[in-house]
């Protein structure tokens, strides 16, 4: 089906973060593949250099869309990604539609689909991310895209609601609303609460800028964030935008200012970066007896109103008519679509989002390129100062007799023989380095962090006061952070050990200066800090009722709970990576040491036994160290070439004009 308008801007956009992404892995692979025709590449080069392109191939660029409910939420996600099929994909229509959060995206290889996971899960106590695992507890719906009728009828489905038993409500965690004000699941007239009918939605379609890696988070309002506390905790702090949709006919309300504070807001470490506030629905502002700078003057003074409420800068916050947007668009209205002000939006998205993650992706990959480009140049050089050290080895036995030649090479048998002597002392510290290794698995052991896992869940649900589930949760932030402090102490331990090692080496066989890298748990640290915050913020004079303690008490482990063991996941993974990595420098200059004894004594054992001539080996070391200059120039112009584009250097299209 062929759009009817292209977002041109976006898709600009994109295209040029999808090129740079293409380009770079071209780049690394060539790096990849010469590396090994080289003889230059390791098992731990190319693991890293692997884990690079896999970081490359698998990205993804996460967008989300939050608002309360009747902001056209679902309509401006139709206007800016699915206009291409003439009319609304995702149900909008007044009142409340989106029920439950929605992820759109594309998954290569797999057929267009509508996965449902039920509201019944969350009495399991398992997050999304693990039912992401068991595809056997989604109900898997086929979408008909050359039909959007069919697609239509199909995604009505996220918007279907239950009625259930207040007792069972409260068991899945919602919280009821006594009154038409109080925010919770409304009591409907049969006297049973409403509730979602599905927990998570996900639909699976094809799209261009879903091919490239976007996958769009279209998130209801605070009832959903407030009952699914891993969309508070993880998914909208993972966005890498976050657009908040307000309306201008109802201008910002107590629930959306509640919604900002408490869920999307402003952070310390990053001040309004990938935060963007949508002033919809502009065009119930049009009125045929004012003329059109009358109603610009009333939308400065909603965009004035809502920049101080929500504390940000007035031009963080885009005016638009999401509605008259789509009719544009499908109706290739260019004066529409203009009145719309969509397109200002769409360039503000593209120009926030796509140099932020561009940014984060080559912060990913920058430290295993750095160390891999550090170590083959160590490499050469060690090489090329080997090749000249033989070859002024060799230009002073010119001339010399044989008893000369010969005591040479007793000397170099003997720097061979304390070389061996220092592998094996090297050899041994890996067993010390093994139970230093092991002393760290300890602290970020999984097993340990489950039976703390264990300990609080009991005491928590033994405790019978707010207070006392306070305590509990405090002394679990504390175990986390206090775990993750004795790693890092041990890790600095290692490294020192590792340093002794390499200068031992430096010093005793003149290899290059070189410091291991360390292990830094800073990242987590401050992950565990941001929960806990996060966590300090909700239980603020908060006094609750038995069953609303073990609510808290679901919701703590679903969450924070659930976040802290992905964090001490994601530290095993890096220590992994980080002691399999910390010896190589070492091994791999050992390794070239060792070569080059063996040559050297070969070498002299012919000339003494005269089976080359002095002049011919000097040739041929020539030509030794000839071939490795020119290893080392084809080093630097594909490490020049990958590091141009990483820095961003290599120019990027510019975006599109503002037309669509």
């Amino acid at each position: 089906m062929q759009p009817a308008v292209k977002n041109q801007n976006l898709e600009q956009y994109f295209k040029a973060y999808s090129e740079w992404r293409t380009t770079l892995a071209s780049g690394v692979t060539e790096l990849k593949s010469w590396l090994q025709q080289q003889e230059l590449s390791d098992t731990q080069v190319d693991q890293r250099l692997e884990h690079v392109l896999s970081t490359l191939r698998d990205d993804k660029l996460y967008v989300a869309f939050v608002a309360e409910f009747s902001r056209g939420k679902s309509e401006l996600i139709n206007a800016i990604f699915f206009a291409n099929f003439g009319q609304r994909i995702l149900p909008s229509s007044a009142g409340r539609t989106t029920m439950c959060p929605t992820e759109v995206q594309y998954e290569p290889g797999s057929k267009p689909s509508l996965r449902l996971l039920p509201i019944e899960t969350r009495k399991s106590g398992t997050t999304i991310t693990e039912f992401r695992g068991f595809p056997e507890e989604w109900q898997t719906l086929p979408l008909d895209t050359q039909s959007p009728d069919a697609m239509i009828q199909m995604l009505q489905h996220i918007t279907e609601v239950k009625h259930v038993a207040r007792e069972e409500a409260q068991t899945m965690g919602f919280h009821i609303a006594e009154e038409e004000s109080q925010n919770g699941m409304r009591i409907a007239e049969d006297g049973l609460v409403e509730i979602p009918m599905w927990r998570h939605a996900i639909i699976n379609i094809p799209h261009p800028l879903l091919e490239q890696g976007l996958v769009i988070l279209d998130t209801p309002g605070l009832n959903a964030l407030g009952a699914e506390p891993e969309l508070t905790l993880n998914m909208l702090p993972s966005a890498h935008a976050v657009l908040f949709i307000l309306a201008a006919d109802a201008g910002v309300t107590k629930s959306d200012i509640d919604v900002w504070h408490d869920h999307i807001g402003v952070r310390k470490d990053s001040p309004n970066k990938g935060r963007l506030v949508v002033l919809n629905k502009i065009d119930g502002l049009w009125d045929e007896l004012r003329n059109a700078e009358e109603v610009n003057r009333e939308i400065d003074r909603q965009i004035r109103d809502t920049a101080k409420h929500l504390a940000i800068p007035e031009h963080n916050i885009f005016p638009v008519s999401a509605q008259k947007a789509l009719l544009g668009k499908v109706r290739k209205d260019s004066k529409i679509l203009e009145r719309s002000r969509i397109l200002a939006l769409e360039e503000a998205l593209g120009n926030e989002i796509v140099p932020a993650k561009r940014e984060i992706v080559r912060d990913n990959i920058s430290g295993d390129m750095e160390d891999v480009i550090m170590a083959m140049r160590l490499i050469i050089t060690q090489r090329l100062k080997n090749a000249y050290e033989h070859m002024d080895e060799l230009g002073g036995l010119s001339g010399k007799n044989m008893d000369v030649i010969e005591h040479m090479m007793k000397k170099v048998k003997a720097d061979k023989e304390v070389f061996e002597k220092s592998l094996q002392r090297f050899q041994a510290t890996r067993s010390i380095f093994s139970q230093q290794t092991n002393v760290l698995y300890t602290h970020l052991n999984l097993k340990n962090l489950d039976n703390q896992i264990a300990h609080t869940k009991k005491d928590m649900e033994t405790s019978m006061t707010t207070a006392g589930l306070k305590t509990c949760m405090d002394n679990f932030f504390k175990h986390a952070h206090a775990t993750m402090e004795e790693a890092a102490r041990q890790a600095q331990e290692i490294k020192a050990m590792m340093e002794g090692v390499y200068k031992k080496f430096q010093e005793e066989h003149g290899l290059s200066d070189i410091k291991p890298s360390g292990f830094s748990v800073t990242r987590y640290l401050r992950e565990v800090k941001r929960l806990q915050d996060k966590h300090d913020q909700y239980m603020k004079g908060v006094s609750l009722v038995f069953t609303e303690q073990r609510a808290l008490t679901r919701k703590f482990f679903e969450s924070s709970v659930a976040k802290i063991r992905a964090i001490y996941k994601m530290a095993n993974r890096d220590a992994d990576n980080w002691l399999k990595t910390i010896m190589s420098p070492m091994e791999s200059q050992v390794r070239e040491h060792q070569v080059q004894l063996r040559r050297r004594l070969e070498s002299i054992k012919r000339i003494h036994q005269a089976s080359d001539t002095l002049e011919e080996r000097v040739q041929e070391l020539e030509q030794i160290r000839d071939g490795i200059r020119e290893q080392e120039r084809n080093l630097e112009s594909r490490v020049e070439a990958v590091l141009k584009v990483l820095s961003f250097e290599q120019e990027q299209p510019a975006p599109a004009g503002k037309s669509a």
